[in-house]
């Protein structure tokens, strides 16, 4: 039965591949790393075009389609939409495929000595060949101290394991969220970031937590701002007491301008609990349409 099981797993990851590689040529995609795993995938994509979303559709609903075919089914094959993440640049893009290359390590598929041995990684495609159309380290490999050549895909396989040990270096590198941030990079590149997609309107690209964080990001930009015009300090915000005037008027000015939520207010300015922070905002709004009326 395992070795069954086994066999129509090889059948549809081949035919995920398959599709991928048709993929990558029709979009004009560059592919820096890929690992397909039994019930998930990740993909590393460089878009010279602005057809991720399309793309992606067109990927994931044209194998759901063979694979129905084949099994004679219908109906969603992926449970839900994919998630993507934007890159600063090549060299966050290296420690992302380090990610992604580790990523049957720690799934306890195989150990770190034989990574390269997991065949559906482009890993194994980078080291012994043969490479999907599409596939390319030539700019993130440098960023790691490497070559594409033999020898430089051996120093690569011992970064690798060097890598897999050190937890303190992934956690420097922020490994625990590159599974689900909507952008990695650095902190100013990721409001500059901010502000340029509420200017594009990008956020339909994105999932709910992508939108969330992207949200929040603009709000904390737009708060940072607010405070430098009106020489408050940050520290200010949790020492003072929630119902001081000049936190409700800001809290008032955020959500005016910028539509701050409210669970995002009473966290960020320690105004209590949401419900208490909507309290607030009520109580000062009609305090001041009463004074505007008299």
């Amino acid at each position: 039965m395992q070795k069954s099981f086994e066999i129509i797993v090889t059948r549809y990851t081949k035919a995920f591949m398959i599709a991928l590689e048709e993929g990558v040529h029709m979009y004009g995609w560059k592919l820096h790393a890929y690992a397909i795993m039994r019930n998930h995938f990740h993909l590393l994509i460089e878009t010279p075009q602005p057809n991720l979303v399309e793309g992606m559709h067109w990927l994931q609903s044209s194998f759901a389609t063979r694979f129905n075919r084949y099994r004679t089914e219908r109906g969603h094959l992926f449970q839900g939409r994919y998630h993507a993440g934007l890159i600063e640049d090549y060299r966050i893009l290296g420690h992302v495929v380090d990610y992604v290359h580790l990523n049957p390590v720690r799934a306890g598929i195989l150990p770190v000595d034989q990574v390269d041995r997991f065949r559906w990684s482009s890993l194994g495609a980078f080291v012994r060949g043969p490479r999907l159309k599409g596939l390319t380290a030539t700019d993130w490999l440098p960023q790691v101290g490497c070559e594409d050549t033999a020898t430089g895909w051996s120093n690569y396989l011992c970064h690798l394991q060097e890598l897999a040990g050190n937890m303190e270096e992934q956690k420097r590198l922020g490994w625990e969220g590159f599974s689900h941030s909507w952008a990695l990079g650095s902190e100013t590149w990721r409001r500059e970031l901010a502000v340029d997609y509420a200017q594009h309107a990008l956020n339909p690209g994105l999932e709910g937590n992508a939108i969330r964080a992207l949200r929040e990001t603009r709000w904390e930009q737009a708060l940072a701002e607010v405070l430098a015009e009106r020489g408050i300090k940050q520290e200010q915000l949790h020492h003072a007491r929630k119902g001081e005037v000049w936190k409700i008027e800001l809290a008032m000015h955020l959500r005016k301008q910028i539509g701050a939520s409210c669970v995002w207010l009473a966290k960020t300015l320690n105004l209590g609990t949401p419900n208490a922070a909507r309290g607030l905002l009520c109580r000062a709004q009609a305090s001041r349409n009463q004074r505007s009326a008299a």
